[in-house]
């Protein structure tokens, strides 16, 4: 029988198969590298629409381009107004801008001379500098030296009461006036608010009744996490959690009370808080990749930090007197992650403090940047070979401990304000083997396995004599290089190497004994966390020495007790991941 060839057809429908699968195999890296790219970007955005849903206009104030709109707080509830900046509409406006913030400011006080503002009858303005969505400024007076508690209520039985003493912008705990921002009010609910007033020797003065039917979030974010109680049986330590740099919802601070309830939405001009320092009663924080700035506790922002040149990246922290250092990068530069700055706190001029280009040209030398074929395939093209994420400064000899995730090493430089220098290495000295920083290596103590891509690296405590002290960090456990060539290291078999991981990898909690005399660090405490490839942190917290743990990439935050036993955990929504979440009282800020 004579052997047929195939059918034209099929040979065609065969060539469009190949042709397409060729189109796909060039196509789908291309997109997933922009959509990648798309991503990472979202951190460098700047928001633009500033909008307040105010009910309608019923006074201006043209000196000061404000105007005075009714809030609607519910057929019921109480009378309030906002603030609305007259060119909130117009292109570049920010509320982080102090000319805007003195014309609100100016705007309040000429409220306050309208009339006698009493408890019965206080002036109430809803986020009256608009960078707190849900939060209620309050102004009387009361004829006796007092002070104010309040407690917030839903007809909710899964949303418990709370419960605070309001810090007066005073700085007084007992005064005839009472200026304050009324924190806790929840989100999309009918809020029932009950003030006590109290004179200094605990006696009742007025108890003052109202409803607050607060709007939704700006945001969209969920109001209520889910929990899930731990081993542990002690008690929560009281604070508020706060998720910085949720990704998907980057311009917003979370601010949630121990029941996993919203308290507080912080608008950002963009990028995410990354940590909050205490500066006398006010909070200093990121506000947007290139700003800082110092806010009160009625919301208001007091000074910006223009980092012009400069996007920040993952820490922030107090350094010399009077001195601020950030985590940087240039804006247009070659490389990025790798630059310290240095801010005055008081003039707010900009230097840069430490290029660890130069700190480490040795080390820097021998890498490239990121390449589509490498584990961060969506960095490709940037020159990430450090990638510092957190930042210790150590007043005793001037120096600075950084955490690099992309050598899995803990960096101590030291005299960085006159000659930097590197002073010791602690992590897998393998790494640095054939580098000239191999001798800088402090030697490993004990039989553990160090740590690898790990995060926020923090000072605890002094040990028993000079040289000696304890570091805590977030052991991501897993291990990636992405801009060195000729370096395969044989990692344990509990160490990750998939950003998702399989299900049986997990992050930990370390804490390291660091003795410089010895030239060795040694692990004294450990505990297990969900698995967490990227960003992250494990922060103590409280006088019974708790752990607050947020293991971003699982998507999932807790309070563990100082054994390492968790109390409760909060599962949360976001893109990917969420950078990190601390714990803060928020005493002498917003509350007594």
């Amino acid at each position: 029988m004579e052997t047929q060839s195939p059918k034209p057809r099929r040979r065609k429908w065969l060539l469009i198969l190949l042709a397409v699968l060729l189109v796909l195999a060039v196509a789908v890296p291309l997109i997933v590298l922009a959509v990648s790219k798309a991503f990472t970007a979202q951190e460098s955005v700047v928001r633009s629409d500033w909008q307040i849903d105010a009910g309608k206009e019923v006074a201006s104030n043209e000196e000061l381009q404000i105007e005075y709109a009714e809030a609607d707080l519910g057929d019921e509830g109480m009378r309030a107004l906002y603030l609305v900046p007259m060119d909130i509409d117009e292109e570049g406006f920010t509320f982080y801008d102090t000319e805007v913030q003195q014309r609100l400011a100016g705007a309040l006080e000429e409220l306050k001379t309208v009339t006698t503002w009493t408890a019965d009858n206080p002036l109430a303005v809803v986020n009256p500098y608009g960078t707190g969505s849900n939060g209620l400024y309050l102004y009387f007076t009361t004829d006796m030296p007092t002070e104010v508690q309040y407690t917030v209520h839903v007809d909710d039985p899964d949303i418990p009461d709370f419960t605070a003493t309001a810090a007066d912008a005073s700085g007084q705990r007992f005064g005839h006036t009472h200026e304050f921002q009324l924190i806790g009010l929840v989100p999309g609910e009918v809020n029932e608010v009950t003030l006590t007033i109290a004179g200094s020797w605990g006696n009742l003065r007025q108890t003052v009744h109202f409803t607050v039917e607060m709007p939704e979030t700006e945001s969209g974010y969920n109001t209520r996490l889910e929990t899930t109680d731990g081993s542990s049986e002690e008690e929560l330590s009281d604070g508020l959690f706060t998720m910085m740099r949720v990704n998907g919802y980057l311009g917003y601070g979370f601010m949630y009370d121990n029941a996993g309830v919203m308290r507080y939405e912080m608008v950002l001009e963009g990028f995410g808080l990354d940590r909050i320092l205490s500066a006398d009663n006010d909070i200093i924080t990121c506000v947007s990749s290139t700003k800082i700035a110092r806010i009160n506790g009625l919301g208001q922002v007091e000074q910006v930090y223009n980092l012009d040149g400069y996007e920040l990246h993952h820490d922030i922290g107090f350094g010399q007197d009077g001195e601020l250092l950030a985590l940087a990068e240039h804006a247009d530069g070659e490389t990025v992650e790798d630059v310290v700055l240095s801010i005055d706190l008081e003039s707010g001029a900009v230097t840069e403090l430490l290029d660890f280009t130069q700190v480490m040209d040795g080390y820097f030398a021998l890498t490239r940047p990121v390449s589509a074929t490498d584990p961060f395939f969506w960095q490709a093209g940037e020159w990430d070979w450090i990638h510092l994420n957190s930042l210790q400064y150590m007043a005793e000899d001037d120096s600075l401990i950084v955490s690099s995730r992309e050598t899995s090493t803990i960096i101590k430089v030291k005299g960085i304000h006159t000659a930097p220098e590197v002073d010791w290495l602690a992590g897998d000295e393998r790494f640095w083997a054939d580098t000239p920083y191999a001798d800088l290596c402090l030697t490993q103590e004990g039989d553990f396995v160090p740590q690898y891509g790990q995060h926020c690296v923090e000072f605890l405590q002094n040990g028993e004599e000079d040289g000696v002290y304890y570091l805590l960090l977030y052991n991501n456990n897993y291990w990636s290089l992405n801009s060195r060539d000729g370096l395969e290291l044989e990692v344990a078999d509990t160490v990750g190497t998939d950003l998702y991981g399989d299900g049986s990898e997990t992050s930990q909690v370390y804490v390291y004994k660091i003795d410089e005399n010895a030239r060795t660090f040694a692990l004294t405490q450990s505990f297990d966390v969900p698995y967490s490839s990227i960003v992250s942190n494990g922060t103590p917290y409280g006088e019974y020495g708790h752990w607050v743990v947020n293991s971003g990439v699982s998507m999932v935050f807790g309070e563990y007790d100082s054994a390492g036993n968790l109390i409760r955990e909060y599962a949360y929504e976001c893109t990917m991941q969420n950078y990190r979440t601390f714990k803060y009282d928020y005493q002498g800020f917003w509350f007594a």
